[in-house]
């Protein structure tokens, strides 16, 4: 039996965690245990249940409990549910609910770097891309084209704030991902000692074609994406391996970020022997 709540009043502190707190409150540095996360959407909720996370409330329009909602109520029978209509959780939020459904969830522990490589073959490398619409991009295009997990800069937007999940389809937590401590020194070093190619994709004179055989070849490949304005740091490209580039047309000189990973990703996937 579902646990819901009529909105009473939007300053409810129970309320908070929807409409007052910021993507870095709700992230708790200080008591990573603490740490909550805003889940949008049916998708995306299931998709957080499957991977584990602990639900710890729900917001939702009163036409959700017997229509998109109904499903991830029977997931979650003990939970408060606030519910209203439309319009007054758009004055609590701020903005239009996706399928009218949130779910603020505990943060899952962290996992190190270390687990997210061990039997990989593939890993993609995120160095400091602050979007989150873009970080959450890439992750859906990881998790389609086959990369086996995610490593993240410490400069790089939480792929678990409210945009980057959704954007992702929930794919944030289904494909394995950690941040690196310390970039460029120990990751990079990191990366190699566990016999992963480093390949940067960058545009320069030295670079290769995305479909280089000897790079498709490597057996152990991480692949290395830069920030949306400037790239990846000089020093990273240095100390990489191969510095590669995709091919352009029409006078085209670049493409996004998060379509240039989609390129990279399927282009260097480890084919199945």
């Amino acid at each position: 039996m579902a646990n819901v709540i009529e909105i009473t009043s939007l300053s409810a502190p129970e309320l908070d965690v929807y409409a007052r707190l910021t993507e870095a409150q709700l992230l708790n540095r200080f008591e990573p245990a603490k740490g909550l996360f805003i889940a949008e959407s049916p998708k995306v909720i299931h998709r957080a249940l499957d991977g584990g996370c602990r639900p710890v409330s729900l917001l939702m329009e009163r036409k959700d409990i017997d229509g998109s909602a109904r499903e991830i109520l029977a997931r979650c029978p003990q939970i408060p549910v606030y519910t209203a209509d439309e319009e007054v959780l758009c004055q609590l939020t701020g903005y239009h609910l996706t399928r009218g459904v949130l779910c603020a969830m505990g943060r899952p522990q962290p996992k190190p770097m270390e687990e997210i490589c061990a039997g990989a073959k593939r890993i993609a490398v995120l160095e400091n891309i602050m979007n989150p619409t873009n970080v959450g991009a890439i992750f859906r295009s990881a998790a389609a084209m086959g990369m086996d997990g995610v490593l993240l800069t410490p400069g790089c937007s939480d792929p678990l704030y409210r945009r980057s999940a959704r954007v992702s389809m929930g794919t944030v937590f289904q494909i394995p991902w950690a941040y690196i401590p310390a970039w460029p020194e120990e990751g990079m070093g990191k990366l190699k000692e566990l016999g992963f190619a480093t390949a940067a994709m960058a545009l320069s004179d030295d670079s290769v074609s995305i479909d280089d055989p000897a790079l498709m070849g490597q057996e152990k490949l991480a692949i290395l994406l830069g920030s949306e304005g400037d790239g990846l740091a000089q020093t990273t490209i240095a100390a990489c391996d191969y510095t590669v580039k995709i091919p352009m047309y029409h006078g085209v000189d670049s493409l996004n970020v998060a379509a240039a990973s989609a390129v990279a990703f399927w282009q260097l996937r480890k084919k199945e022997e």
